[in-house]
């Protein structure tokens, strides 16, 4: 018998199959895993540099990978990444150590997961925020952020006293100016002549920093401040609380109104958790499909916090307002901008 260029005896033919369905076997220099097994599921995810204990974007995705282990008995873990070059090595580990789906969290992760997924074609991957490579193993989830504080920035607009509100993001980049241009454009809606005073941090991290730049939008006139800045947005709740009363701090990602409960006005909630969840549902019933996905206010992806200690604070002219344009937004008739050059020519709808 011949397989290949080399000649194998039957009864060797016959050992060396038996032996590879009791290992099983890969292909491709180590590049391919068995397909998963739905009776013993493993799912890993790969954190951004805030790591899991952010109380925002990457808790999220771990909190809907719990869930997951809770409800199909999966097994789950995580790798935290501290720095931009442990992307790719965290991985290939994940898929190397037998994960049937691994998940990717953020958007700084498109470049690793480019050159990780071709090489195992049998693991699954699922990137949060980024684009996914055109494979059949690879699926991106995208959100249109902006739509959540387009909401969250006219609510802004109808509450300050001051006229004046901030916003701290993190890292600069077409992904939080969409978060940072929705809300510019939600507090123009509500007071056309609102200030809206913008600052980045330049890290996901830096708690002290997001905190300081929240202090000198107060000191500034705002007395309501947005961040979209990971664990260091944080920092940023936190000097808006300290603040006092006629202060507020908005947060995202998660419900952050506990965080400070009657500090923080509304969280922008963007359905991370429910991302990965589905995922890993639609690995184990078998109806993966990679390619892309984009949720807003009209899938549920993204929406606001029930404002469960601050609604009684809201006018409820203000609330009906907001439902408002909230329907107008999924019903397609408000295109919220997300780049710098939507907002320049932006005429805000008529309530």
């Amino acid at each position: 018998m011949r397989i290949g260029a080399y000649s194998v005896a039957p009864w060797r033919f016959g050992v060396t199959v038996l032996l590879c369905l009791l290992a099983g076997c890969r292909s491709g220099g180590g590049g391919e895993t068995r397909p998963p097994d739905r009776g013993h599921l493993k799912v890993a995810l790969v954190t951004d540099a805030g790591g899991i204990d952010d109380r925002s974007f990457n808790a999220a995705a771990w909190e809907g990978l719990k869930r997951a282990q809770q409800q199909f008995g999966i097994e789950a873990r995580y790798l935290e990444s501290r720095e931009q070059s442990d992307y790719k090595s965290n991985l290939a580990n994940l898929a190397d150590q037998g994960n049937a789906l691994v998940v990717a969290v953020g958007y700084l992760m498109e470049d690793a997961l480019k050159e990780v997924a071709p090489r195992y074609p049998s693991t699954h991957f699922v990137i949060i925020d980024g684009s996914a490579p055109p494979l059949p193993n690879a699926m991106a989830v995208k959100f249109r952020e902006e739509e959540g504080t387009f909401l969250a920035g006219y609510l802004a607009g109808a509450m300050t006293k001051t006229g004046a509100i901030g916003f701290v993001g993190g890292m600069e980049g077409p992904l939080i100016k969409k978060f940072e241009c929705g809300y510019r454009s939600g507090a123009k809606t509500a007071r056309p002549d609102i200030r809206v005073i913008v600052k980045y941090i330049g890290s996901w991290t830096d708690v002290a920093k997001g905190k300081e730049y929240a202090r000198t939008a107060i000191q500034q006139g705002a007395d309501i401040v947005m961040h979209a800045a990971g664990k260091g947005g944080l920092g940023a709740l936190d000097a808006m609380a300290e603040a006092g009363d006629g202060y507020y701090g908005i947060g995202v990602d998660k419900d952050q109104d506990g965080e400070h409960p009657g500090r923080i006005l509304t969280s922008v909630m963007k359905g991370v958790d429910t991302a990965v969840f589905e995922a890993v549902r639609e690995l184990r019933d078998g109806k993966w499909k990679g390619g892309e996905k984009i949720l807003g206010l009209k899938e549920g992806g993204i929406k606001l916090s029930p404002m469960q200690y601050t609604r009684k604070s809201i006018p409820p002219s203000v609330l009906a307002r907001l439902e408002k344009v909230k329907q107008l937004i999924a019903d397609g008739k408000l295109q919220v901008p997300k780049t710098e050059e939507d907002v320049q020519v932006f005429t805000p709808p008529t309530l």
